[in-house]
């Protein structure tokens, strides 16, 4: 394992928070502080390596890898510092693999910090993926935290990914732009959690582009707008050829909250079956009268009712 510079508590606290890490973790590791590569550790299936102009790294996993993970999360505790990062994951074919990125700010000075994270997915033939992108913010400063991550996604025939993508607290503003392609027989599978409260705001962007005979997706987000914040969800399937696709906006809005939710579907066969479901409402009265009759204040009852939600 190369050990480039200390990761300090707040730090720690960071990649708790987007990574579920309370140490180290086995496997392959890549960990950025600061803009600054901290950790790194590869495996005899897992390489990772930095791009040769330095502005991110390279993820190859060999056909045949199984059972084996990689964490790439990020954390920024530096006022002012701003970077955009480019990482590539080479998937090998009939591959089984969890991949753990997510991005942790904290922010307690004048000037805004901001991280916009690239990421390039090249899914091989029959391969599964997992992955999971966190996103969170915190520091008591003047200075937003800013988080704008891209997301493209390859699939050959065959192929699996499941993407797990939650920020539920701390981000002032964020552009989340996810893209997608998959060949014959290829399958994704997204479940977003979105909250935002404050004046913050969030775009959430999905464009998904189902080519192969037997593809399919299942695009589905869930989000609460608290405060004065403000959400666009834009959910886009498209369908080329024999396939299947599903998207839902699910959504809480609360306080002077403002949604907007443009669900789409684009049919270019006569063999693609799109369907999409979108929904905005307030918190049912009833639900909360009955936990407050359990002994919660109402604004408990709320927490519970979002929490559950968002789960």
């Amino acid at each position: 394992m190369l050990k480039i510079k200390e990761i300090d508590e707040i730090q720690k606290r960071l990649l708790m928070e987007v990574a579920d890490l309370h140490k180290v973790p086995e496997g392959a590791v890549n960990i950025r502080a600061n803009g600054e590569l901290a950790v790194r550790n590869t495996t005899a299936n897992i390489d990772i390596s930095s791009k040769e102009n330095g502005s991110g790294i390279d993820i190859k996993i060999k056909p045949g890898t199984k059972n084996e993970s990689v964490h790439i999360p990020v954390v920024l505790s530096e006022s002012g510092l701003k970077e955009v990062v480019y990482n590539d994951f080479y998937v090998g074919e009939d591959s089984d693999v969890v991949i753990v990125a997510g991005c942790g700010i904290d922010n307690c000075g004048t000037q805004d910090s901001q991280h916009d994270g690239i990421h390039r997915f090249f899914v091989g033939k029959n391969a599964k993926v997992k992955y999971v992108e966190k996103h969170y913010g915190s520091g008591d400063g003047t200075g937003k935290r800013l988080l704008n991550p891209g997301t493209e996604v390859y699939m050959e025939e065959g192929s699996t990914m499941e993407m797990e993508m939650v920020q539920i607290k701390g981000v002032d503003s964020t552009k989340r732009d996810t893209k997608a392609e998959l060949g014959p027989g290829a399958r994704l599978v997204v479940h977003e959690r979105l909250m935002t409260h404050g004046t913050q705001d969030a775009y959430s962007i999905y464009h998904v582009d189902l080519k192969g005979d037997g593809s399919s997706a299942d695009v589905v987000s869930r989000s609460v707008a608290r405060d004065h914040s403000f959400q666009k969800l834009d959910l886009c399937v498209v369908g080329n050829a024999a396939c299947s696709g599903h998207t839902e906006c699910d959504s809480i809005i609360m306080d002077n909250g403002r949604i907007l939710a443009v669900p789409s579907l684009e049919a270019n066969s006569t063999e693609a079956a799109l369907v999409h479901e979108a929904a905005i409402g307030k918190i049912a009265g009833e639900q909360i009268i009955k936990l407050m009759t359990l002994g919660l204040t109402e604004a408990e009852a709320e927490e519970q009712i979002i929490n559950g939600f968002l789960k």
